[in-house]
């Protein structure tokens, strides 16, 4: 058993409860049953994703999670989607339990340094760049994070040598205990997930954990365009890094210019660890994009269809109606969430020719776009597809960036731009 694990924990004492089934939860029932411990995994759905995959001798308790799970256990392992301050932690905090993450143990266990990448948006195409950058280092590199891929089940491939680059959430930066990194990069800050931390300031607290636990040697990879980040170079000891400024600007395949920001935040990170910039600009030429951000599904008779289904509040949606400034778009968007909608309807408003409206309350949604020339209520994604395919013309861009969450119709934002892509796929091959 790693030494590292918690001294206070015995492979021989009571189970260990971890909250959530799915991936996450999964990937630490997994380990810790490996680690010889007794493990129960407890979630609200019989459905999750996770529940098939359980190894043996894992306890699953589906239902409601109260205070009575606490009872003969050890410590509990929470999933990204448990809200870290729900009173059953509370409890547990207080009778002495340990309560961790499958983040937390990683960071307590990772034997390699840590670059880390976070911020409200770009954090999955900004991870998947520094991955390919660092290829250059001729370093074992490994990616994961909340960019997919869990890293526990991974651990035991990690050797000095590797850099691990991980994209965090505040979901997962709040669990983390000592998120001690050698790099850690904060993209932007914008409203996000205010339900769960109640507040911006929160929010920014909670994204600032990334660089506050950074040693003096350490850097800080701030976004100096943006208010909210260069904050945070008064809450960090380590060197700041502006990535904003970087020189030489390298060439950026993939649309918007938010991708070129993304990229130099990307080069910055190469820099400081020890590439040329002509290593850093071939990585970055090379770099095809990430699935559902700014994804182009196909192109049909001049028509260009394009999956942003990671957009999953207005300023993600607003980034990718600024992406292609000389093509008309047709945007279909809509969702599950509550947002102040006015910059995201003003930049509606300027770059869609036409709007078609899905999710939980498309009415209000359009109510939003009063005025504008051409908004349609389709419900449903695939109503939706129907619809822009009879308008869309040859140079069209049909831009699926839905601007809010996919939790109304679809199991997450993955799901959704999968259901996309088929959909187009499904027309596109008819024509």
């Amino acid at each position: 058993m790693p030494k590292l694990l918690s001294p206070e924990l015995d492979p021989a004492g009571p189970p260990v409860l971890v909250l959530g089934a799915g991936r996450s939860g999964t990937a630490v029932a997994t380990f810790l049953a490996g680690q010889g411990f007794g493990v129960t995994i407890s979630d609200v759905s019989p459905l999750s994703e996770g529940e098939m995959s359980l190894p043996d001798g894992v306890k699953l308790i589906v239902g409601d999670q109260t205070e009575t799970l606490l009872e003969n256990c050890q410590a509990v392992f929470v999933s990204p989607g448990v809200r870290w301050d729900i009173p059953m932690l509370e409890t547990a905090r207080l009778r002495g339990l340990m309560v961790s993450s499958e983040m937390d143990l990683f960071f307590r266990l990772c034997p390699a340094p840590i670059v880390g990448i976070t911020g409200t948006n770009g954090k999955t195409t900004t991870t998947a760049l520094v991955g390919q950058v660092l290829d250059q280092t001729g370093r074992p590199v490994m990616v994961g994070g909340n960019i997919g891929e869990t890293v526990l089940d991974r651990l035991a491939e990690v050797t000095e040598d590797h850099l691990v680059v991980l994209e965090l959430s505040s979901f997962q930066l709040e669990s983390i205990s000592q998120p001690n990194m050698a790099v850690a990069a904060v993209l932007n800050l914008t409203p996000d997930h205010l339900d769960r931390h109640g507040s911006m300031s929160r929010y920014i607290d909670a994204k600032a954990r990334a660089v506050e636990f950074l040693a003096g040697d350490g850097h800080a990879v701030l976004n100096g365009l943006d208010e909210n980040c260069r904050g945070l170079a008064m809450r960090t000891h380590a060197n700041v890094v502006w990535f904003d400024q970087h020189q030489p600007l390298p060439p950026v395949t993939i649309p918007g210019r938010h991708n070129l920001l993304n990229a130099l935040a990307a080069a910055s990170i190469g820099r400081i660890l020890g590439l040329d910039d002509q290593r850093i600009a071939s990585s970055i030429a090379a770099f095809k994009g990430v699935e559902h951000r700014l994804e182009l599904v196909g192109n049909w008779g001049g028509v260009a269809w394009y999956n942003d289904s990671k957009a999953t509040n207005p300023e993600a949606g607003e980034v990718a109606l600024q992406a292609f400034p000389d093509r008309p778009l047709i945007l279909i968007a809509g969702g599950q969430g509550q947002f102040d909608l006015r910059r995201w309807a003003t930049v509606v408003q300027a770059r869609a020719q036409a709007v078609i409206l899905i999710g939980s309350d498309p009415t209000a949604l359009a109510d939003s776009l009063s005025g504008h020339p051409d908004v349609r209520v389709a419900g449903t994604l695939d109503m939706a597809v129907e619809a822009a395919g009879a308008i869309a013309r040859a140079g069209n861009v049909v831009l699926f960036s839905p601007a809010f969450k996919s939790f109304d119709q679809f199991a997450n934002f993955e799901a959704r731009g999968r259901a996309f892509k088929s959909l187009v796929l499904e027309r596109g091959g008819t024509r």
